[in-house]
């Protein structure tokens, strides 16, 4: 009766379980061919969101997202002529995809626009050179310069009229603000020269989100089509190309190959192994079966929990997925004993004899996911949802569904299966027996931990999550020196309680790094937005100076009207042409007018009832980030943002922190499995610990140094190798039950074919061109390799014997 109740509750698990899985086939259908969901490639999704200030948060991702729409190429030769053709034909090229590209264009109208703005204020601007000029110099020396600008041939550019502006003080302003970058209007393109070469330079807006795989599929082959085109157009054609979406499509190719080498080596891999072992394709099939259902629940939960899956989550899944099969291989393994004929326990028994073995490889190796979630990283936290979700379908899947297809004599042992347990029998012998062996062999481990442990170091550069392509690289180092770029994750953040207060703060900054270029005998270049807009404070004191140094009625415009011979109202009349463009300018009518469309980036405007700016640094050594924070904190409402060193600090912290959980973590294993192995469950978890020892060490010899990943990377071994200790214990409390069933051959065979496996996937993640990836796998790759040779010594016959 009690067999018929149990088939009966097996026989609902069964259809219950058909029934989630016709509803995963059907929730992915719809998510691949309805809603067409495409892998998210932006690397910065994965980085952690700082949340304890929003502001600093709005400011790193207002740069991001102003940069990553745009792109800028340069098209050089050394004759203008041919610079000019190959920018024709890229530019054609592109202007007919409207719907993905925008190309700018300059013209004689576009400049006249950019200066009207400045045009109704030029009283209330002066250069920094001739603001410090107009309170030292003479009178007289103003009438010289006034002078030289009506006659010298060569007095630099004449952008306002004489009657205008008599001391070229706009005229200076305005050449102050062309220094801040090389490139120049040039026959309605933008100009720059480098080492003989001439570069039309073209900004590029895309419409579509670069870090959309659909986007980059379509905007790739478009650049390629407009880079021929240019270099048809014109010879010996020099082109360097910047922007998010390169790098972006770049990652994503790499990332779609290590997909397709992991997922896919990992799969021969598995079936290889069960043709070796079983002879047979039912078993690789079982497995096959377990796997897809385990990543098609893992890619429906984590769509469902979270808004996009990144394509990272997919690369990292196609490996730590795999441990799923270690359920189905424990189970295929316990049907076949060590002379090869079949076991006489059905199926179902079989399972329920296992269940608490199954049931603790499932919580022990979830617990190892669960550190994952415990990081500041989003997408770290997304990986360990799909593999834990991942691994709970696949075992649900071999509870639910193997009793029922796998039945007697359908499995052969391979010819390879006596040979491997012979090892187990060499390991016992040479290595295990013996209180000499047994001392020699922990003296020679505790050498090697000093050792290693002694030569390891840290590493928690950000840097180490993706190793961008080596040619972009160039081209974007080039190009930033070229156009005197700043970086977009070093800055200085000025807030305020109003606009008008920030820009006195920049100005104020603006000073203090003036004193320290002073210092270091050199000029560093500021871009900011009181450079275009100087605060209403400033404006005053500009217009002050003008009018007691040079509007007097005794001042230089008088020398000026001496020397030409005007009349005595001459003066006045120029005088009152200068007061007529004294309208303030303000932030407002500035970004309104198309001069702020470079600058538009530097001005994040009120977030959370205040105001705040970036204040962007061209030139600057990454030495000298150290003396940029002093000087933020010496002014007020000033900070010095390093993302790069921010997060670098936040994998150092959390490294630190994941060391203490993974500590917690043996101890939440010890007491879960204490229930049921009492005095033994040392046995079952002391050879994790002690790989993860050694891997450590031999990560020092080899010279890695210690990131998050290693660590994260022990945290999931530790949910590895205790399954190695689970099966081995179990099948010692079968033979202490004399179960003649029972033989630890058949733990080791589980054992081995899990941890090859595994080896298999990590190995091929080892290879990864990601060093985060590369670090977990080849820490992953030295654990499970050692765990699976150490295990057999802590067993109770290896004890006994």
């Amino acid at each position: 009766m009690k067999r018929k109740i149990a088939l009966t509750f097996s026989t609902t698990l069964a259809i219950t379980w058909i029934l989630v899985v016709a509803l995963l086939l059907s929730h992915n259908a719809y998510l691949w061919l309805k809603r067409g969901v495409t892998p998210d490639t932006d690397i910065l999704a994965l980085l952690p969101v700082q949340e304890r200030d929003p502001v600093l948060q709005q400011s790193f991702s207002h740069m991001v997202d102003t940069a990553q729409q745009s792109m800028v190429v340069l098209i050089g030769s050394r004759d203008w002529e041919h610079s000019k053709q190959a920018a024709q034909a890229y530019r054609a090229s592109l202007t007919a995809q409207a719907n993905l590209f925008e190309v700018n264009q300059i013209d004689g109208q576009t400049q006249d626009d950019w200066l009207q703005i400045f045009q109704k204020s030029r009283m209330h601007l002066l250069s920094k050179t001739q603001a410090k000029q107009i309170q030292n110099d003479t009178p007289e020396q103003w009438a010289e310069l006034a002078l030289n600008k009506l006659y010298a041939a060569f007095s630099g550019p004449k952008i306002s009229r004489f009657q205008d502006d008599p001391f070229s003080n706009f005229d200076n302003w305005v050449q102050e603000r062309a220094e801040e970058t090389p490139v120049r209007p040039r026959e309605s393109f933008l100009y720059v020269e480098d080492q003989g070469l001439h570069y039309v330079l073209l900004p590029i807006r895309l419409i579509p989100p670069a870090f959309s795989i659909t986007t980059q599929e379509a905007v790739m082959p478009r650049l390629q089509l407009a880079e021929a085109a240019a270099k048809n157009a014109a010879a010996d054609i020099d082109i360097i190309s910047s922007g998010v979406v390169l790098h972006a499509a770049a990652a994503g190719q790499q990332a779609s190959a290590e997909i397709s080498t992991i997922g896919v080596g990992s799969l021969l891999g598995i079936v290889l192994l069960m043709w070796l072992s079983f002879r047979s394709f039912k078993p690789m099939s079982l497995i096959l079966l377990s796997l897809a259902v385990g990543f098609l629940g893992a890619l429906s939960v984590s769509l469902l929990l979270f808004e996009h899956i990144h394509l990272m989550t997919l690369v990292f899944g196609a490996s730590l997925i795999g441990i799923a099969q270690d359920y189905g291989l424990y189970f295929l393994c316990q049907r076949l004993n060590e002379d090869g004929s079949e076991l006489q326990l059905d199926s179902h028994q079989l399972l329920k004899q296992l269940m608490p073995g199954l049931l603790l490889t499932l919580l022990t190796t979830v617990i190892g996911y669960l550190g994952l979630g415990f990081t500041p990283f989003p997408g770290l936290r997304q990986m360990a949802v799909f593999s834990g979700i991942g691994l709970l379908f696949a075992w649900c899947t071999v509870l639910c569904w193997f009793p029922y297809l796998l039945k007697k004599n359908q499995l052969k042992r391979g010819h390879f299966l006596p040979a491997y347990e012979g090892l187990f029998q060499t390991l016992q012998s040479r290595f295990l027996l013996g209180l000499p062996r047994k001392m020699m062999f922990a003296l020679l481990l505790a050498v090697l931990c000093i050792a290693g442990l002694s030569q390891l170091n840290v590493n928690d550069d950000i840097r180490l999550l993706q190793t961008p392509n080596a040619h972009l690289v160039q081209d974007q180092i080039k190009l930033s020196r070229m156009l005197k770029m700043p970086s977009p994750v070093q800055y200085f953040l000025v807030r305020g309680a109003s606009a008008e207060i920030v820009l006195q703060r920049e100005e104020n900054l603006k000073l203090a790094l003036e004193a320290y270029g002073t210092q270091q005998q050199r000029i560093l270049p500021v871009q900011a937005v009181s450079n275009w807009v100087p605060s209403l404070k400033m404006q005053a004191e500009y217009r002050r100076l003008i009018e007691e140094k040079l509007l007097t009625e005794s001042g230089p415009l008088k020398l000026v009207a001496e020397k030409l011979g005007e009349d005595k109202t001459w003066p006045q009349q120029i005088a009152q042409n200068i007061r007529a463009s004294n309208l303030d300018l303000t932030v407002e009518s500035f970004f309104q007018s198309k001069a702020s469309a470079a600058s538009r980036h530097l001005w994040l405007g009120e977030i959370n009832h205040e105001y705040a700016s970036i204040v962007a640094l061209t030139g600057l050594k990454n030495t000298e980030f150290t003396q940029m924070a002093q000087i933020a904190n010496t002014l007020e409402g000033t900070q010095w943002v390093d993302k790069v060193g921010e997060i670098s600090s936040v994998l150092g912290r959390y490294r630190q922190n994941m060391g203490w959980i993974l500590f917690a973590a043996y101890f939440i294993v010890f007491a879960l499995m204490f229930p049921r192995y009492r005095k033994d469950t040392w046995r079952a978890l002391l050879p994790s610990a002690v790989a993860s020892l050694i891997a450590l060490a031999l990560l020092g010899i080899f010279g890695q140094a210690l990131q998050l990943f290693h660590v994260l990377a022990l945290m999931l071994l530790l949910g590895v190798g205790v399954d190695y200790g689970i099966f081995m214990q179990e099948q010692c409390k079968m033979e202490t039950s004399k179960s003649p069933r029972a033989h630890l051959q058949v733990a080791w065979l589980a054992t081995g074919l899990s941890a090859a496996s595994t080896l298999l996937s990590f190995g091929l993640l080892a290879l990864s061109h990601t060093p985060a990836l590369r670090a977990f796998g080849l820490t992953m790759l030295l654990g499970t390799s050692l765990v699976w040779l150490i295990t057999p010594i802590f067993t109770q016959r290896a004890a006994h014997e």
